[in-house]
């Protein structure tokens, strides 16, 4: 879109012209060229300005942007807050942006001064005393070398151009005289100053750098916003700064680090450290008693501040203490009531056994008690056979191993305990829990049938709670077979895998459920049983839920009832 002249809104930048109006638009205009190219919609205007005019426009808001040295920069971002957004670069630099500095020169001949101590007593011509690179960077210099500026006979203002500094050594009004870096060279190159008129004192070498000069470099300068300056004006104009193409070996690029300039100011006491100077600190508090006061009653504020968020931090935190503490009790309330419970409902299960255990343990003993009896008779036949005696010792021994393996099965199951997971084949679990049971089953006439798949998964478990489990529901399958009209059929046993799970079957013929208690099923105190606690399928089904898996109940169509659980597979082994 065009933007007309008549509407575009002018955008006035202030720029110190330290060699005249007319230098400074011959150096400035390409950026301001470019700023109008890039944002048509502004009219960007440069307004050449000395020290003081640019500080006046800064004061007075007249304009938008400044463009200054580092020096005045600095002391305009502490007095008005202007913020730098580029700074200059000079392309044919090995430092590119560390180019501003001070070059003091006397007339040449024999025997001129050739360090700071030589200038004592001399007239030295500067362009102002508010100058940075005319004035102030020698300053610094010539204190860290001892000489104090009351060391000089007179220090001779001239103003701006920089130029009258020149005319002042020429003219004899002054011995010595302070420019800008480069500005020496520049004039020889355009003619304006013989090659051998004029000598540099206190030369110091600046590695990279292609003007001779008396002093340290500092950054070059800054194009600054104030802080008036529209946000979204400063951030294009940033853009358009850093997207500028290089004119005379120069271009704009990020904002420097002025540190080096902030140390000046500090080690001479001046601008944004003037308060340095003043030895009186009853005097500096006055200067600033508002200060001290907003600090007093902030540090009150704080400290108040302080004192209640730590007694509402202590008090949270008792709180927080006493809930932990209530939580943890509550937890372990609950987990010795869980460990109870599964004890009970193991105890239950060996209740309901205990004729076909007591059965199971009678058939070891009888057969020690008939071993034993034979082995009498043959020694009281007086003839003892060694070979029959010792046959009949070690069935007695094999029998005693048997029971003692029942005992010591009961007792495992009985015992309260930890819960313990490891890798698990599912299969040997219900061949050892089918030890337990083969015995009720038989006694109730009911065959149990086993369909067992090959290399099963592992699983993570508990061995007892997975026992438990497949026990209980064992048990529930032959009380569902006592009135069956087919107990030939009698209970199925199956593992299979998929999925990444591990499935175990117990599939019985019995009468099935009613519409009831297949809603029922799982609910505590719910039982079909006359002696029944309803608390077996709750329990296990829990057990199977803390491992992972799912238990649940199906209706078979030709009569009966399967219980499967599910258990998720182990991870393979890391070989």
């Amino acid at each position: 879109m065009t933007v007309s002249a008549a509407s575009a809104r002018e955008v006035r930048v202030a720029v110190l012209a330290f060699q005249g109006s007319e230098r400074a638009s011959q150096d400035f205009a390409p950026t301001i060229a470019a700023l109008n190219a890039a944002l048509p919609e502004h009219s960007f205007t440069m307004v050449p300005l000395d020290l003081a005019g640019v500080a006046s426009a800064v004061e007075e808001h007249s304009v938008d942007f400044v463009i200054t040295n580092p020096g005045d920069y600095v002391v305009l971002e502490a007095r008005s807050g202007v913020t730098r957004l580029a700074t200059i670069e000079s392309r044919d630099h090995a430092v590119p942006t560390d180019t501003v500095g001070s070059t003091v020169i006397v007339r040449g001949g024999v025997d001129h001064p050739t360090d700071f101590d030589d200038l004592r007593g001399a007239h030295l011509a500067v362009v102002s005393r508010g100058a940075f690179g005319g004035w102030q960077v020698i300053w610094r210099e010539m204190f860290e070398a001892g000489v104090d500026p009351d060391a000089l006979s007179e220090i001779v203002e001239t103003g701006y151009p920089m130029e009258g500094v020149i005319e002042a050594l020429r003219e004899g009004r002054a011995d010595a005289g302070v420019l800008r870096a480069c500005m020496l060279e520049n004039h020889i190159a355009q003619g304006l100053i013989a090659p051998d008129e004029f000598a540099v004192v206190a030369e110091r070498p600046e590695p990279g750098f292609p003007c001779r000069v008396s002093s340290r470099l500092y950054p070059d300068w800054p194009f600054a916003r104030l802080a008036s300056t529209e946000t979204d004006l400063a951030k294009a104009v940033t853009a358009a700064l850093l997207q500028m193409p290089p004119s005379d070996g120069r271009a704009w690029t990020a904002p420097q680090d002025y540190t080096t300039v902030h140390a000046l100011f500090r080690d001479l006491r001046i601008g944004p450290y003037a308060y340095l100077a003043r030895t009186s600190v009853l005097g500096y508090v006055r200067a600033h008693w508002h200060w001290f006061a907003l600090a007093s009653v902030a540090s009150l504020w704080w400290v108040i501040h302080v004192a209640h968020v730590e007694t509402l931090v202590r008090r949270r935190t008792a709180e927080l203490t006493r809930e932990v503490a209530e939580r943890e009790k509550a937890e372990r309330r609950a987990q010795m009531h869980r460990e109870e419970r599964d004890q009970f409902s193991r105890l239950g299960i060996l209740g309901e056994m205990a004729s076909s255990i007591a059965h199971e343990l009678n058939q070891p003993l009888a057969a020690i008690a008939n071993y034993a009896e034979g082995m009498t008779r043959a020694i009281d036949r007086g003839k003892p056979d060694t070979a029959f005696l010792r046959d009949g010792a070690r069935g007695i021994a094999g029998q005693a191993e048997r029971a003692g393996a029942i005992i010591r099965r009961i007792r495992a199951f009985m015992r309260r305990r930890a819960a313990h997971r490891e890798r698990l084949d599912l299969n040997v679990v219900l061949r050892e829990a089918l030890e337990f049971f083969h015995a009720t089953a038989a006694r109730k006439n009911i065959p149990l049938t086993l369909n067992l798949e090959a290399n099963l998964p592992r699983v993570v478990a508990d061995r007892i709670e997975i026992e438990q489990v497949l026990l209980n529901l064992m048990q529930n399958a032959v009380d569902a077979m006592a009135h069956s009209l087919a107990p030939a059929h009698g209970i199925v046993l199956s593992t299979s895998s998929g999925d990444g799970a591990v499935t175990v079957a117990v599939r019985d013929h019995g009468t099935g459920l009613s519409a009831e208690a297949e809603a029922h099923l799982f609910d505590a105190f719910y039982t079909t049983k006359a002696q029944g606690l309803g608390l077996g399928l709750p329990i296990c089904r829990t057990i199977i839920e803390a491992h992972g898996g799912r238990l649940s109940a199906t209706t078979e169509p030709d009569g009966g009832l399967t219980m499967r659980f599910t258990l998720p597979a182990a991870p393979e082994e890391q070989s």
